[in-house]
């Protein structure tokens, strides 16, 4: 059916519960993501950031709007909560103007007008959650369902996709890190949940993929602070060392043992085949992650629990949890913010690096 003749929704959660995480893997709307995101990760081998691009209108437009959101936090400083190691009160200031604005935003592409609710909620969900002030890969998922509505509605395609990664996602990162720095916002879930980055994983799949077959730098490469250092405004995966070395001060077999054992590997081919298939299992695979994913009419999914509704699903602190999960670790054991950790008592800009956990 094309998607002219859709009937668009509002995206809402339908994984609820194990059985509809089951019931998600094995449909349409699952293949339609994991095969969105392995065709961006397969345009950037062995690309640096800095290789020439092509920016069509509607990515140029795609990053205008992500410059509006990074004015909206610059915008938008932090309230005076210096002794709180966790998530700035601020955010949900920065969240309710994206919010707001989300829909008007989206005029400045050619959507069909009927879309424009439907695709604009995927963008406001890529931010973080209002309420608990925290982030991670569900939200960072959010994103990327954005990005897949536009090569649905036939207005982004495969000569695309090397941009998507290497511009547009790449000034996401850019905006969602100067968001958890101001904000300090908190890593859903316990420690980001698979122990790579508190906040995001996919930088670390397209990385891994842009570093294939490069001479110099090895998957070992990350323990040299200088090869880091000099190389990780070109290379993803080396920024995000960059940044987990900026706020903690432990090795990366202290911070992220998983990183330190991908260090021994000896390809980069190996280390993408691996996080690619670590997305599947440890990000997709998770309830506690994907009960944030978002599905309307473009990304299709109902779950075979349609009766829950979400507000029966929600605990003391309003945050909305799968059901039947176990007791989780964010409702009353809250995972605090390692930059807010490495700021406290210090001048704004300045960051002092603390161990974490």
């Amino acid at each position: 059916m094309a998607a002219t003749t859709l009937t668009f929704m509002v995206p809402k959660r339908q994984i609820l519960t194990k059985d509809d995480l089951e019931k998600f893997r094995e449909s349409d709307a699952y293949n339609d993501y994991v095969g969105f995101t392995e065709r961006l990760n397969n345009s950037v081998k062995g690309l640096s950031l800095s290789t020439e691009c092509f920016i069509s209108p509607t990515l140029s437009k795609m990053l205008e709007l992500l410059d509006k959101a990074n004015t909206y936090c610059e915008e938008i400083p932090p309230v005076q909560n210096e002794k709180s190691r966790f998530g700035n009160p601020a955010f949900k200031v920065f969240y309710s103007r994206i919010a707001n604005n989300a829909e008007e935003l989206h005029e400045i592409f050619s959507l069909p007008p009927e879309a424009v609710k439907e695709v604009s909620r995927y963008f406001m969900e890529s931010w973080g959650d209002q309420k608990r002030i925290d982030y991670g890969t569900g939200h960072e998922a959010n994103f990327i369902a954005w990005l897949l509505c536009f090569e649905k509605l036939g207005l982004i395609g495969p000569d695309d996709y090397t941009s998507i990664v290497l511009r547009v996602f790449q000034k996401y990162i850019d905006v969602m890190r100067n968001l958890q720095f101001k904000y300090w916002l908190e890593p859903a879930g316990a420690h980001g949940g698979w122990g790579l980055d508190d906040y995001h994983f996919l930088p670390f799949m397209f990385g891994s993929a842009q570093l294939i077959g490069h001479k110099y730098i090895k998957p070992k490469s990350i323990h040299d602070k200088d090869v880091v250092d000099e190389f990780s405004k070109e290379y993803m995966y080396l920024a995000c060392i960059k940044f987990i070395n900026s706020v903690k001060t432990a090795s990366l077999r202290w911070n992220s043992p998983m990183l330190d054992d991908i260090s021994g590997v000896k390809e980069w081919k190996k280390v993408s085949e691996g996080m690619i298939k670590m997305y599947k299992g440890e990000v997709l695979g998770k309830l506690p992650i994907m009960q944030h994913f978002m599905f309307g009419s473009l990304i299709y999914f109902e779950g075979s629990s349609s009766e829950l509704k979400e507000q029966d699903l929600e605990c003391d602190d309003n945050h909305v949890h799968a059901f039947g999960q176990e007791f989780p670790d964010c409702c009353g054991i809250k995972v605090p913010s390692a930059i807010g950790a490495s700021q406290i008592n210090m001048g704004e800009g300045t960051f002092r690096r603390l161990p974490f956990d």
